[in-house]
């Protein structure tokens, strides 16, 4: 089912993010998970593609598996950073084989080690190339990412708006914010779309807090800031694993609250490839009628 007719048919959706596991034991756990998720009926459910070769195969055959095994909407990602566009199309050939309709297309973060070496000249450089490459064949319903507090690499607010735009006149449906914590940021950048033409669906992208010594690092490590109200709710950090969880569900759950308030209808968990917490908040909110029930299929 393509997610951008599907989101204009329905008008809300509900999704997760799910990573490729290391091995098969997680791969084993995860099956659980799925299970779970797979049962509030999401809208899709994304997976994640990494930065080198082997990662990239573990994604596919991930995105195989979840089509076989559950009735879910599966959407992988596709980086092109380091990547050649032969490569890219067999990967899209590949998908397009196994029924795959969507695709979320992002520039990726390099390889480790390799962040500073010159890319001039590639072809594919920057997301809007591939989609670029990707949408105007109508094979796949493509989707963006966006930032509320502006990407890492822009320079301004301005600048970050103005790749935005560039890739949603390309071809992209819809987006997914990069997660955040302070609502105020992605009302804000629904203002900055609107001012600047940006008229496809942006889904809201929400973390739960699971530990808030991991989620300040990745903060730091991807722009976005986190609440001196988040980390003061952790208190000292010496917390068991169960209160912190608890913690998490109740911030997770008063700011989807907030958002559904202010007549937001699009959210894209990222799970961790964990079910608990974000099963609490979906029920908490009685977000299982922003599944695929309200489409007649």
């Amino acid at each position: 089912m393509r997610i951008g007719e599907l989101l204009r048919k329905q008008g809300k959706s509900l999704s997760f993010e799910l990573f490729p596991p290391k091995d098969e034991t997680g791969l084993d756990s995860l099956s659980g998970v799925v299970s779970r998720l797979d049962s509030f009926r999401p809208s899709f459910v994304s997976v994640t593609y990494g930065a080198q070769g082997s990662a990239r195969e573990k994604t596919a055959n991930m995105v195989k598996l979840l089509c076989q095994n559950s009735s879910m909407n599966v959407m992988p990602h596709l980086t092109c950073i380091d990547q050649e566009w032969s490569e890219l199309k067999e990967r899209l050939e590949s998908y397009r084989a196994a029924g795959i309709t969507n695709i979320m297309a992002l520039r990726g973060d390099p390889p480790l080690g390799t962040e500073h070496v010159d890319r001039s000249g590639q072809a594919l450089r920057h997301a809007v190339d591939l989609i670029r490459l990707i949408a105007p064949a109508g094979d796949f319903s493509v989707g963006m990412a966006v930032y509320p507090e502006g990407h890492i690499d822009s320079p301004s607010l301005d600048s970050d708006m103005f790749y935005t735009r560039e890739k949603a006149t390309a071809g992209a449906e819809f987006a997914i914010t990069q997660m955040f914590f302070d609502n105020h940021l992605y009302y804000r950048f629904l203002d900055r779309a609107e001012k600047w033409g940006v008229s496809i669906p942006i889904i809201a992208g929400i973390m739960p807090i699971r530990d808030i010594d991991k989620i300040r690092t990745f903060c730091q490590r991807c722009g976005a800031s986190l609440p001196a109200a988040c980390i003061a709710a952790f208190g000292d950090g010496h917390l068991s694993s169960k209160e912190s969880q608890k913690i998490g569900v109740e911030l997770a759950t008063a700011q989807v609250a907030d958002l559904i308030a202010h007549g937001v209808k699009y959210f894209h968990f990222y799970s961790l490839n964990k079910d608990d917490m974000v099963a609490r908040v979906i029920e908490n909110l009685g977000l299982t009628t922003y599944g695929l029930q309200n489409t007649g299929d």
